[in-house]
């Protein structure tokens, strides 16, 4: 199981300031959309220079020219990038296509996918990496949470590997360990927290022993 850290609401400095806190005990550092919003790729390259020995996300939430996307994330330094579940499939075999071309990997992301199994189903069947149920902020604010969802993934994938994240903290990780995820993705759980590096180490703890 690896742990993804992601970051939204910081710029390249703070962010780069944030993961120094955290390295040794993080996978994956995510490049939030907010982040590419504001800051461009620049953000997926800083990050890379600055922390080679750790995977950089770029969180595209491709939905649409998925080839040219991942080509211009890939050229940025990114291992890892994302589309969006809802995507055509054309959109979604692009990426594919491309990321194996670069050696990188793509990441679905489901949110607000309606028929959760039989689109994991697909996505499996047309190659990607990772399949990730996202509670997004909305909906965290309503009281949902992924879990379910990551059940009920397992049960249909056969080859991609399933991925976790929305509001996801130390308080909820024995839930995630019972659900076994390959990636779990940690944000304010983490970068709110007044040290950081003790709650990402003891994250990292409940991990290593699952």
């Amino acid at each position: 199981m690896e742990l993804q850290l992601a970051l939204d609401l910081v710029n390249i400095p703070e962010g780069i300031a944030l993961v120094k806190e955290v390295e040794p005990f993080i996978d994956i550092v995510e490049i939030g959309t907010p982040i590419v919003i504001n800051e461009g790729l620049h953000a997926v390259k800083a990050m890379k220079e600055a922390f080679p020995n750790l995977k950089v996300l770029a969180d595209l939430k491709i939905m649409d020219a998925g080839g040219y996307e991942i080509m211009k994330a890939s050229e940025a330094g990114a291992d890892i990038i994302t589309v969006l579940g809802a995507s055509n499939d054309l959109t979604i075999k692009g990426c594919v296509d491309e990321a194996k071309k670069q050696g990188r990997k793509v990441l679905v992301d489901m949110i607000n996918v309606k028929d959760i199994a039989s689109r994991a189903k697909e996505l499996d069947e047309l190659g990607v990496d990772y399949i990730c149920v996202h509670t997004g902020y909305d909906g965290q604010a309503a009281g949902q949470n992924p879990f379910e969802d990551l059940a009920t993934i397992k049960s249909v994938v056969k080859t991609a590997k399933t991925a976790v994240a929305g509001g996801i903290k130390l308080a909820t990780m024995p839930e995630v360990i019972k659900a076994n995820p390959d990636l779990v993705i940690v944000g304010g759980g983490i970068t709110s927290q007044d040290d950081k590096a003790a709650a990402a180490s003891q994250i990292r703890e409940l991990i290593a022993q699952a």
